[in-house]
């Protein structure tokens, strides 16, 4: 990439289209297509990356349609299918693999193959637990991003992207869970989501965030 100037933060400015270039180049893998993965990926694809692979076993269902990026006529169609289409209108060459299964511990790497990033995206801590442990074990120089806290209503500035390991960023304000009784907002969600996404370009970038 040609690098025109410095921004005031010391990194180097990159034009527009040869971001774009880059970024369409680079590969990467959402695990889980609900309120984080969808929204992720809508953005993801309008930065300009171009390939995506896409990990779903569920349905859309109408109840969701308040944080997802998803539409009442798509009600009933598999996530990853539901996905690939909204993504298609954006930009219609896409390269898209979609997996529509669950998540386990003989298909994750196959899942994640080739990915330059992956999307921590799922709602289960078991599922989130295997994918942080088998990446971190068997892939440790893939980059992962992760959400831990987002439910609630809470100020929207406490989500921010942490990174605490080598290759691995955690996006939320690590306290708020569902489980404990809150609520998930479409705004707070898609916060952690626009979070999720801009760490990812940042990576596949060359700039990895500190913070």
């Amino acid at each position: 990439m040609n690098i025109d100037a410095v921004s005031d933060s010391g990194e180097p400015m990159i034009p527009q289209a040869e971001l774009r270039d880059h970024l369409a180049s680079k590969a990467v893998t959402i695990l889980g297509c609900g309120g984080l993965g969808s929204n992720c990926a809508v953005m993801l694809v309008r930065a300009g990356v171009r390939t995506l692979t896409l990990v779903d076993f569920d349905v859309v269902e109408a109840a969701n349609l308040n944080r997802q990026e998803f539409f009442i006529d798509q009600v009933g169609m598999p996530k990853v299918d539901a996905l690939a289409t909204t993504l298609r209108r954006i930009d219609a060459d896409l390269n898209l693999r979609l997996i529509r299964d669950r998540i386990d511990a003989d298909d994750l790497l196959s899942m994640v193959s080739g990915a330059d990033a992956i999307v921590e995206a799922v709602d289960s801590v078991e599922t989130k637990t295997l994918i942080l442990n088998v990446c971190g074990r068997e892939l440790p120089d893939a980059p992962i991003v992760s959400v831990s806290g987002i439910a609630g209503y809470a100020s929207a500035n406490e989500i921010t992207t942490s990174r605490i390991a080598q290759n691995l960023w955690v996006v939320g304000d690590l306290e708020s869970d569902v489980r404990d009784g809150h609520s998930l907002v479409s705004s707070r969600v898609m916060t952690a989501a626009a979070h999720q996404a801009h760490a990812v370009i940042r990576i596949l970038l060359g700039y990895f965030p500190s913070g």
